[in-house]
């Protein structure tokens, strides 16, 4: 007799066939959202947020052109090494770099390239490299298709209940990725945190900064949670300071490979 798959079945089928791979890490990783669609609504969000009133971009001074430097030379070396190892057709990022003034500490970047830095975090980047820091690991995120990802997992969960479709849709995505009002803002998951870290150390490496840098960096910004008595934004779902600023150290002789062609 003729087995008759289950649904159960069609959507472990659909589940497995649409798994990807993170560059660099190797991480497997699910994957059912549409980036060409996501990317689409980041541009459009990015615009909006551009042209409000209340988001005040810096054009000028150094401090902007800074953030374009350091942008530019990351996303240059990334593109190269997506390009050198055959990830470049599954990636269409029309970079962009932003200064904005806001007393938050906080910076991201959406999917497609799009990053904001916000004035507030300055104080605490200090550096070139500092800047790199925060950089590379908001770049990481899209570059690991993070966002894609917990949507993905946000689709397999209401598949498994029944709700299939009930976010699905341009509505339902620009909702779960915080398209509009707060941007890019979706919290990641502790693991998809630790991961930007790896890789944005291997990012500012690869775009000539000395990832050691990286560790001075998280030291003033554990340094700024405390003095401001709160958790900033760009904190807000991330690990422990100690246990971050371990796992860099760690991570560094891997970064370090890619900082001195070693």
């Amino acid at each position: 007799m003729k087995r008759i798959k289950t649904p159960f079945t069609f959507i472990l089928i659909a589940v497995l066939a649409a798994c990807s791979t993170v560059p660099l890490t190797g991480r497997r990783q699910l994957n059912l959202a549409n980036s060409q669609e996501i990317q689409t609504q980041s541009v459009q969000a990015y615009r909006e947020f551009l042209k409000d009133p209340k988001n005040v971009v810096v054009t000028s001074g150094a401090d902007a052109q800074r953030v374009k430097q350091v942008g530019s030379k990351i996303a240059a070396a990334i593109d190269r090494y997506l390009r050198e190892n055959g990830y470049a057709n599954q990636y269409n990022f029309t970079w962009e770099f932003n200064l904005v003034k806001s007393n938050d500490i906080n910076a991201w970047c959406m999917p497609g390239g799009k990053v904001a830095v916000y004035t507030g975090i300055l104080p605490v980047t200090q550096t070139e490299a500092g800047l790199a820091t925060v950089m590379g690991h908001e770049i990481a995120h899209a570059i690991a298709r993070h966002s894609e990802e917990r949507y993905s997992q946000t689709l397999g969960a209401q598949a498994l209940g029944g709700v299939v479709g009930a976010a699905t849709g341009s509505e339902g995505i620009s909702q779960l990725y915080g398209l509009g009002g707060q941007l890019a803002l979706l919290k990641y998951g502790r693991s998809q945190e630790s991961e930007a870290d790896r890789l944005g150390l291997i990012f500012m490496a690869m775009a000539g900064y000395n990832p050691s840098n990286a560790v001075s960096f998280w030291q003033r910004m554990a340094s700024a949670k405390q003095n401001n008595g709160a958790t900033p934004e760009f904190l807000s779902t991330h690990p422990s300071d100690a246990t971050r600023i371990n796992d860099i150290q760690k991570r560094l002789p891997e970064a370090m490979k890619y900082y001195t062609g070693k």
